[in-house]
């Protein structure tokens, strides 16, 4: 939500969106850089937070989780300019393909 508006969001935006303590917030932006879902960027005059193109994957996987469309995730099966593509199955364990987009990605 706070890419919406923001290039970089800063801590304090993230714990008011989240509706958590500073101290919290800190700590979760922490795990999910390490993971590299977000980054953190400092410069001069501003610093703060980036959701990388992972975290806007594992976005999309939850939503698709939630939804009931997705319920496993296989193996990589395609590696393309644009795209990348994952064998996945649904709640009643058919396989389906599912293509992740890299529009934008460097």
């Amino acid at each position: 939500m706070g890419m919406k508006n923001h290039e970089l969001v800063p801590g304090s935006l993230v714990a008011q969106i989240a509706n958590l303590r500073h101290g919290g917030v800190h700590k979760l932006l922490k795990e999910l850089s390490k993971h590299r879902l977000v980054s953190y960027e400092r410069g001069k005059h501003y610093d703060g937070y980036r959701l990388t193109n992972a975290g806007y994957d594992y976005l999309a996987l939850k939503v698709l989780v939630s939804r009931g469309i997705v319920s496993s995730f296989g193996n990589q099966i395609g590696v393309g300019k644009e795209s990348n593509i994952y064998v996945v199955a649904d709640e009643r364990g058919h396989p389906v393909c599912l293509k992740l987009h890299r529009l934008g990605r460097t």
